[in-house]
């Protein structure tokens, strides 16, 4: 791959064996990365929220999640998929080679899943509103594809029912695209698409704004850059989006799931970068 993968001082076993509890981290204001009409609306919706999860990279871990899905019929159990890197951000690893064991041998996957607190799983349930944001780094490595390349989503635990909402990586002939879907409504809609080249290899930053329900909402943001003067790169909104909690609860899924039968060229060696993790529920 052009960009190298996790030193190999990083390995799994003693990222996984040194990680203490969850701690509180140092949060970015959600007025800085809320999208509203006018900065007033935007200031009192991020007084009303409770801001739950802000893992600290360095100290949670991957305790800053429910778990972790990657190479899940250990065919390379000397690869680290998921890693705290530099201290302040997470890496996911992906290889061209790796396959899930769902989908026949047609998939891969590096995933994290759920949202842990100092120990305490949250769970986002029906009528309840959550804004989840988060900094992205897309590497060149990284590719739009012809079939689905989730790299967000979100589903239910109890009967692994989903996905609902995605935030996928497409390709319509040599034009790339950032995607984010009501993927369970008639048709997977769009929410907001763009042009994914300008976003590549750089921090930038995603928020979701998403009310729970068989008949939901669901807003998306992306900046194209950090912080609160980031130009806003593609933003929408939907409403009656089917994300219900099916009696349990709707879980984020963070990483990269993509079918390995797009075009060979769009699936390599690559990796997904995220930090500054946040989730609050009005």
């Amino acid at each position: 791959m052009a960009e190298p993968l996790v030193p190999r001082s990083l390995s799994r076993r003693r990222v996984l064996g040194s990680m203490a509890a969850a701690a509180v981290g140092t949060p970015i204001a959600l007025g800085q990365l809320a999208s509203g009409p006018t900065p007033a609306s935007a200031a009192s919706r991020a007084a009303a929220a409770q801001l739950l999860w802000h893992p600290n990279p360095s100290s949670a871990g991957l305790k800053a999640f429910e778990g972790i899905e990657a190479d899940r019929g250990n065919a390379h159990p000397d690869r680290d998929y998921v890693v705290v890197e530099g201290g302040d951000h997470y890496r996911f690893n992906i290889w061209k080679d790796d396959r899930d064991t769902t989908g026949g041998g047609d998939r891969q996957r590096t995933e994290s899943k759920g949202m842990v607190q100092d120990g305490t799983t949250l769970k986002m349930r029906d009528g309840e509103t959550w804004t989840i944001s988060y900094e992205m780094f897309m590497p060149t490595s990284l590719h739009g594809t012809s079939k689905f390349t989730h790299i967000f989503q979100t589903k239910t635990p109890a009967d692994n029912g989903g996905p609902y909402i995605t935030l996928d990586l497409g390709r319509s002939g040599s034009t790339e695209t950032l995607r984010a879907r009501a993927y369970a409504n008639s048709g997977s809609p769009d929410i907001a698409s763009t042009n994914l080249s300008p976003l590549r290899n750089k921090w930038i930053t995603i928020e979701w704004t998403l009310t729970i329900g068989s008949k939901g909402k669901a807003a998306f943001v992306a900046r194209n850059g950090t912080g609160s003067g980031a130009p806003v790169a593609v933003q929408g909104s939907m409403s009656n989006v089917k994300m219900p909690d099916q009696d349990d609860y709707q879980r984020p899924k963070w990483g990269i799931y993509r079918s390995v039968e797009s075009a060979s060229s769009d699936i390599l060696d690559t990796y997904l970068l995220f930090r500054n993790f946040q989730a609050s529920k009005a």
